[in-house]
């Protein structure tokens, strides 16, 4: 299984940068740019965090994705 986002969307949507949601959160626009990429999992405490400066739920904000075997 896989961490999808849609993380750059509604952050987007929401008008701010990877820094300043990074700043919002307490993490660099680094970890910010491999959420959405799904190249980094958030831990639960970072998904939260994210989810609440978004104001979005969590399961709306991130879910799992079945891989293809």
């Amino acid at each position: 299984m896989r961490l999808q986002n849609q993380l750059k969307q509604v952050r987007q949507q929401h008008s701010l940068s990877q820094s300043e949601l990074g700043k919002l959160v307490n993490v660099t626009r680094q970890t910010i740019a491999f959420i959405e990429k799904s190249e980094f999992a958030p831990s639960v405490t970072l998904a939260l965090r994210l989810a609440g400066a978004l104001e979005i739920p969590i399961n709306e904000l991130f879910w799992l994705e079945e891989e293809s075997i």
